[in-house]
C-alpha cells in the first residue's frame, strides 16, 4: 500500500472510451490507492476525461511533496490525506474548500474540515504472525510496556512517523496513552529493545514482517489486515494466519479523505472525482481494494471482514491536539529513536 517512488501513470490511456480531446485530471495519491480499473474507466468515459494517477509514496511523503510544489501544483485533486496529516496540509494552505453533496450519507464524526471530504477510515493496529508465536511457544504481550521486555527483543517493526501515516498514527496513540514524557521513555525502551524502523507500511509489512519472509512477527498495520490475508490466499484458510494485537493505547482511528488542491486546474472535474469516490460503487469497492472501511452508511462488507476487528478506544487525540503537537512529537521521536538522544536533552 505504501511505495516510495514518485511517478505518473496515465490510466488506460489507450481506452476505447477515451476521447482524443479528453481533458486531463491529475490525481495525486499515496501508493496504497487502488480501485477497480473498470470503475475508473467508467468515470473517464462519463466525464470525457483522462485520469493521471500520481502515486507519491506513503501519505507523509505525499504531503511533503505537495508542500514543496505548492507554487506549481503537481495535481488538481488529492486523495489520501488523513486526520494525522490534515493539520500540515491546512497550515501549508494546500487545500481549496469543497464539500461533496454525497457527504449527507456520512456520519458527522468523520467531517473534519470544509476542505476535507472523508472517503474511508481504518484502525491502525499491531498485527502478529500467529505461527511465530506458536512455534516459539511465546506468550503474547498484554501491554505496551511488555514490548520492552527481553523476550520481545528484535520482534517489532514500526513505520517512521515522519514519512508514514500509520507510523505517525501509532506514535500519536502512544502519546495519548502514556503522556508525552511517558511516550518518549517508551520509545527509548523500544529503541534499546531492537525496534526496527521502516520508511513506510509496504516495506514494514511485505519485507520485515515474518509472515512475509522477514524476521519481525509484530508489525504496525491495520485491523483489517488479517481479513486481507484470508481474501488473497490461494487456498482459503479456516482462520487468518495473522491477528490483531489490541494492546491498550496501541490503536488509532485513521480517517482518509480527498480534497481540491489550491491552484489546481480542472476544478469542476476534480469535484466530480471527489463525488465519485463517495459514490456507492466506489465505496463498495474500497474495502477489498485498499482494506479500509467506507465512510458511507449502508455498504455491505466482504465476508472476510469477520477476521478484522475493532479496537476499544478509551483515549483519543483531538485534531486540535494533533495540530498543536505533531511537529514537536515527530522531531523528538526522531531524536530519541534514530539519533539515540538522552531524554533529558529533549
Amino acid at each position: 500500500m505504501r511505495k516510495t517512488l514518485f511517478f505518473t501513470l496515465p490510466l488506460l490511456a489507450t481506452s476505447l472510451f477515451a476521447s482524443a480531446h479528453a481533458a486531463d485530471l491529475r490525481v495525486v495519491t499515496h501508493s496504497s490507492f487502488n480501485l477497480d480499473k473498470k470503475l475508473l474507466a467508467k468515470f473517464e468515459q462519463e466525464n470525457d476525461v483522462k485520469l493521471q494517477l500520481i502515486k507519491a509514496g506513503d501519505a507523509g511523503e505525499m504531503v511533503s511533496k505537495l508542500i514543496l510544489t505548492r507554487n506549481a501544483p503537481i495535481a488538481d485533486v488529492v486523495y489520501g490525506i488523513d486526520n494525522t496529516l490534515l493539520s500540515r496540509a491546512l497550515t501549508a494552505d494546500l487545500l481549496a474548500p469543497y464539500q461533496s453533496a454525497a457527504l449527507k450519507n456520512v456520519p458527522k464524526k468523520y467531517l473534519l474540515n470544509g476542505a476535507f471530504n472523508p472517503v474511508d477510515y481504518g484502525h491502525v493496529a499491531l498485527n502478529i504472525d500467529k505461527a511465530f508465536f506458536q512455534k516459539n511457544k511465546l506468550a503474547l504481550p498484554r501491554t505496551l510496556g511488555d514490548l520492552l521486555k527481553p523476550e520481545y527483543k528484535n520482534l517489532l517493526v514500526v513505520e517512521n512517523p515522519a514519512t508514514s501515516s500509520p507510523g505517525l498514527a501509532f506514535l500519536l496513540a502512544t502519546i495519548k496513552e502514556l503522556g508525552e514524557k511517558g511516550a518518549y521513555s517508551f520509545w527509548a525502551g523500544l529503541r534499546d529493545n531492537g525496534v526496527k524502523v521502516s520508511k513506510g507500511w509496504e516495506d514494514a509489512y511485505y519485507t520485515e514482517f515474518s509472515r512475509n519472509g522477514g524476521s519481525r512477527p509484530i508489525v504496525v498495520s491495520y485491523s483489517s489486515s488479517p481479513a486481507a490475508e484470508v481474501f488473497y490466499a490461494e487456498k482459503k484458510p479456516k482462520t487468518s494466519p495473522t491477528a490483531n494485537l489490541f494492546l491498550p493505547g496501541s490503536s488509532f482511528l485513521q480517517i482518509e479523505g480527498a480534497a481540491l488542491i489550491k491552484g489546481g486546474k480542472n476544478v469542476d472535474l476534480a469535484k466530480k472525482f471527489i463525488d465519485f469516490l463517495l459514490s456507492k460503487e466506489a465505496q463498495t469497492d474500497i474495502p477489498t481494494q485498499m482494506w479500509v472501511y467506507p465512510v458511507a452508511q449502508g455498504i455491505k462488507l466482504d465476508p472476510t471482514y469477520r477476521y478484522a476487528g475493532t479496537p476499544v478506544y478509551t483515549k483519543t487525540l483531538t485534531p486540535a491536539e494533533i495540530a498543536a503537537g505533531q511537529q514537536k512529537w515527530v522531531e523528538n521521536w526522531t531524536k530519541v529513536v534514530l539519533r539515540n538522544a538522552d531524554l533529558k536533552d529533549l
